[in-house]
């Protein structure tokens, strides 16, 4: 709040601290914000992912995954590819099962966050939010979990929406390491901020997208507890660098 203030000194700004953010007083002060002119609403992570996107929303985002999905499995029928893309499928349809029952435990009148009238969202120290489901044929590939976490899909719901409604803007990240632990995470990154440029490029889905950037190598390796060998795959080597850097 300081520092934002310090830049930006005629700014309205909303602070959201976590004790006054419980249930008893979400709706109020979500209200009060739909009802300010504020310039900023800063909150942490916790208090964001507490704010319900609308079960329409939800659904819009889940039903354009599935038929993502859908696509990519024209392309892989008869393959081992079909059989792993056909369970995420399975996954989809499962979680838009869940959202009638989930909105049921909402309060009523509960406020949703595509009522706010945010238009953009910059997320600080955004290498906490790398823990996207991404579908690969590849099956257990270091750096990629398939289910994901509920406050990373929570995000990226929040952001398709905004990018929605601005013609594809509204998202800034903030973080000294994109990339720490995985290759991966380059997609994940992407994924995030770049989702029509990628679509533009038939090179959304994560296989796709190594196929153009990544090397994928299989090497014998030390198990964890040091008694024996296996073969493991990993993604490990950047190609064609310079049009992905473009």
């Amino acid at each position: 709040h300081y520092e934002f203030t310090r830049l930006y000194p005629a700014a309205e700004v909303i602070v959201i601290e976590p004790k006054s953010f419980t249930p008893a007083n979400r709706n109020r002060v979500l209200k009060q914000i739909i009802e300010s002119d504020c310039d900023a609403i800063i909150m942490g992570y916790g208090s964001f992912s507490l704010i319900p996107l609308s079960r329409g929303e939800r659904e819009r985002e889940l039903n354009a995954h599935l038929a993502q999905i859908a696509e990519s499995m024209r392309s892989a029928v008869y393959s081992d590819a079909y059989i792993v893309l056909n369970r995420f499928a399975s996954r989809i349809e499962h979680r838009l099962q869940k959202l009638w029952e989930e909105e049921q435990t909402l309060p009523k009148g509960a406020v949703f966050f595509d009522d706010l009238g945010i238009d953009t969202i910059f997320v600080d120290e955004a290498h906490n939010f790398k823990n996207i489901s991404i579908e690969t044929k590849h099956g257990s590939l270091p750096g990629l979990n398939p289910k994901g976490s509920k406050k990373c899909d929570d995000l990226m719901a929040k952001l398709r929406y905004i990018q929605r409604t601005h013609d594809g803007r509204g998202a800034v990240f903030a973080t000294g390491t994109p990339i720490s632990n995985t290759m991966c995470e380059m997609y994940v990154m992407q994924s995030y901020l770049q989702k029509d440029t990628l679509e533009q490029m038939g090179i959304y889905h994560f296989d796709s997208w190594a196929a153009n950037f990544g090397e994928i190598t299989t090497a014998l390796e030390l198990t964890v507890e040091g008694s024996g060998f296996r073969m493991k795959s990993r993604f490990n080597k950047f190609t064609n660098l310079p049009e992905l850097m473009n």
